[in-house]
């Protein structure tokens, strides 16, 4: 076998691998943006919390969590 034959198959091989596993990430990403609408939407809707609300709360989380082990 030639070796630019080798590395013909090789590099498909890995083009071929890169891919899929970037059409997988992107898959995830949207799957997981599409549940954070949801949820957001829901609280919105549901219970009239903003999502400015929640980004705020979110942020504050670290905090919450530190003052709450140092207790």
């Amino acid at each position: 076998m030639p070796i630019n034959l080798i590395v013909l198959v090789a590099s498909l091989l890995i083009t071929w691998l890169v891919f899929n596993w970037t059409t997988e990430v992107i898959k995830a990403s949207v799957k997981t943006a599409f549940i954070i609408i949801v949820i957001v939407m829901a609280l919105q809707i549901t219970l009239g919390i903003s999502p400015q609300q929640l980004w705020d709360q979110i942020l504050s989380f670290p905090k919450i969590i530190q003052e709450l082990l140092n207790r």
